[in-house]
């Protein structure tokens, strides 16, 4: 029996330093990998085969894979947060300046009629301020789903007509026409107030690049899932490298530089449509005119 207890004895001694041995290993690799996690390099597993080692090692590749991914989201969010801090302002710079000129102007020493002159040019810079601020906060809280649209199937006529009387006098300085084409009026997925505000950017953008006494045409054609409301200029339309650009954030072409805009409008447009699961497209030749779609989905029970 004497022998029994010494081999028995001697298995577990064998097995004590076999499992120290182990833990000590398992403790130094998952300490480099560790080690490699902290230093942001790759987890080296080629020499891991070990079952519960290569568990391990799984387990800690996974964890750094998520957080590298959430530290790249992370870097991108703040990225684009000093993109949009400075495109915001370079916009408020120009009216914010010379609201500031105006004001100067107003306190020197100036006939009443320039002090007039003044104070109506700095009420325009004022109204652009408020404008653009008010834009600023709606594309902010779009984009980050604080604002939340409600689309509904709504008649669509009612919709056209409210963002028509809204740009009746941007029209009717220039002396220019709208046009809707007959078409019999149809139940629409869309928020009123937020297409129309689509709406409404579309017509003033043709307005605004378009000739004196021109005419804008609406018209509005359903098909099976969607219902198009296409908006026609004949200003001095889009250059075909720049159809895809001009939905972005403050994007502007350089053959509008110099005339009022902000570059907000379209790009304000494409995220309402988004939330209502429409969307909008542009068809342009370079000093012909523009054609933007809108396109939203037809009532359910049609």
């Amino acid at each position: 029996m004497t022998w029994l207890f010494a081999l028995i004895a001697a298995a577990a001694v064998i097995f004590a330093f076999y499992e120290r041995r182990r833990r000590k290993q398992l403790f130094s690799v998952t300490d480099m990998m560790l080690e490699q996690m902290l230093n942001r390099e790759k987890i080296s597993v080629s020499a891991i085969r070990e079952g519960e080692l290569s568990a391990v090692a799984d387990k800690l590749m996974r964890l750094q894979e998520r957080s590298e991914g959430e530290l790249a989201r992370t870097l991108e969010e703040k990225e684009q947060l000093n993109r949009r801090i400075s495109d915001m302002s370079h916009q408020l710079k120009t009216p914010l300046s010379s609201v500031i000129m105006y004001s100067d102007l107003l306190q020197g020493e100036a006939s009443p009629e320039k002090k007039a002159h003044f104070a109506e040019r700095m009420k325009v810079q004022l109204d652009k301020l408020d404008w653009l601020l008010g834009s600023m906060f709606k594309m902010i809280g779009l984009e980050q789903n604080a604002i939340h649209i409600e689309p509904e199937y709504l008649p669509i006529r009612d919709t056209l007509l409210s963002a028509i009387n809204s740009t009746y006098d941007k029209l009717e300085k220039k002396q220019m026409n709208v046009i809707t084409l007959p078409f019999e009026d149809i139940k629409l997925l869309h928020d009123r107030k937020w297409t129309a505000e689509v709406f409404v950017n579309i017509i003033e953008n043709a307005v605004k690049y378009s000739q004196q006494e021109s005419t804008i045409e609406i018209a509005v054609r359903p098909y099976e899932l969607f219902t198009e409301i296409e908006f026609r200029d004949s200003g001095m339309g889009i250059r075909a490298e720049e159809l895809t650009e001009i939905f972005k954030r403050f994007y502007r072409s350089k053959d509008v530089e110099n005339l009022e805009g902000s570059g907000i409008g379209l790009y304000l447009s494409r995220l309402i449509l988004e939330q209502e699961k429409g969307s909008i497209t542009v068809k342009s030749e370079y000093g012909k005119g523009s054609s933007f779609s809108v396109f939203l989905q037809n009532c359910q029970d049609l």
